[in-house]
């Protein structure tokens, strides 16, 4: 109920307050989507002490994180302005709209996966501008179904927080407040360079023992946060066996990790690495 609808006798001026601060949102400002997306839209339990559930809290933009061809990643701060308990700043990751984005690798990627609606798998099949739609959001569901599916496995990747359309917000992976770097910035010393690949090594062994299989492993889609590596950027994840390509992906993601491991000094193989993944695979 608006405030003028209510008899000013019956109303707290504790709350007059509340409710002309809340009425006067600045630009780049929203109120928490929390409560406007279904309980399945919402991170897996138990949630980290730092997801703010509060229905007071306000969204405020704080700028873009990166831009790329298919999605752009912006910081964003959810923050409930009478409790600063909380508070927290997450990764706001927002697929392109249809007119500014393509899915030139989505047919590769997406075979063995099975759509709902005949209908909208058609629409993808033509091009149209409602099929583009429909994989905008599409994707940012598959990366969703990823990254809770990962989370539960026990890989490191970014908490899912929570999806809205054709944005995730997920874990801000930051180092003393500045967001960590991609593993291809680094030069780490020697023995870091080895844990590097032996948390890297056993992520890729955790993924191919569920059926699956990253498709895009890169360094530069690898987060290194201190001395841990979190994984990124998996709309792509692929089913190992149901993806006729799946081997060819699995071999392609060995060699772009191990030949950057090569280039920093550390002495490792990438058909060792895809045979001691096979080995595991069944």
């Amino acid at each position: 109920m608006s405030q003028e609808h209510l008899p000013t006798s019956d109303i707290d001026p504790r709350f007059v307050v509340a409710f002309e601060a809340y009425d006067d949102l600045a630009d780049g400002q929203r109120w928490s989507t929390w409560l406007d997306v279904e309980p399945l839209s919402r991170g897996p339990e138990p949630r980290p002490d730092w997801v703010v559930t509060s229905q007071g809290a306000i969204d405020t933009e704080l700028g873009v994180l990166k831009t790329g061809k298919e999605a752009d990643v912006f910081l964003l701060d959810r923050t409930d302005p009478h409790d600063p308990a909380q508070s927290v700043v997450m990764a706001a990751k927002r697929y392109r709209s249809p007119e500014h984005r393509t899915f030139h690798r989505s047919a590769a990627y997406t075979e063995g996966r099975s759509m709902k609606r005949s209908r909208d798998e058609r629409a993808i099949k033509r091009k149209s501008t409602f099929g583009r739609e429909v994989a905008a959001g599409e994707w940012a569901v598959s990366e969703w179904s990823a990254l809770n599916r990962c989370w539960s496995l026990g890989l490191p990747v970014p908490y899912p927080v929570q999806v809205d359309g054709t944005e995730i917000l997920m874990e801000w992976i930051q180092v003393d407040g500045d967001t960590a770097p991609r593993l291809a910035q680094t030069r780490p010393e020697p023995a870091l360079l080895a844990a590097y690949f032996d948390q890297l090594r056993e992520a890729m062994l955790t993924l191919v023992r569920a059926g699956l299989v990253h498709g895009d492993l890169s360094p530069y889609n690898i987060l290194a946060a201190g001395e841990r590596l979190v994984v990124i950027d998996l709309p792509q994840l692929v089913d190992l066996v149901g993806n006729v390509q799946g081997f060819d992906f699995l071999l392609r993601d060995c060699t772009n990790v191990a030949s950057w491991f090569v280039r920093r000094g550390l002495d490792v193989d990438a058909q060792e690495l895809f045979g001691d993944l096979m080995a595991q695979a069944f």
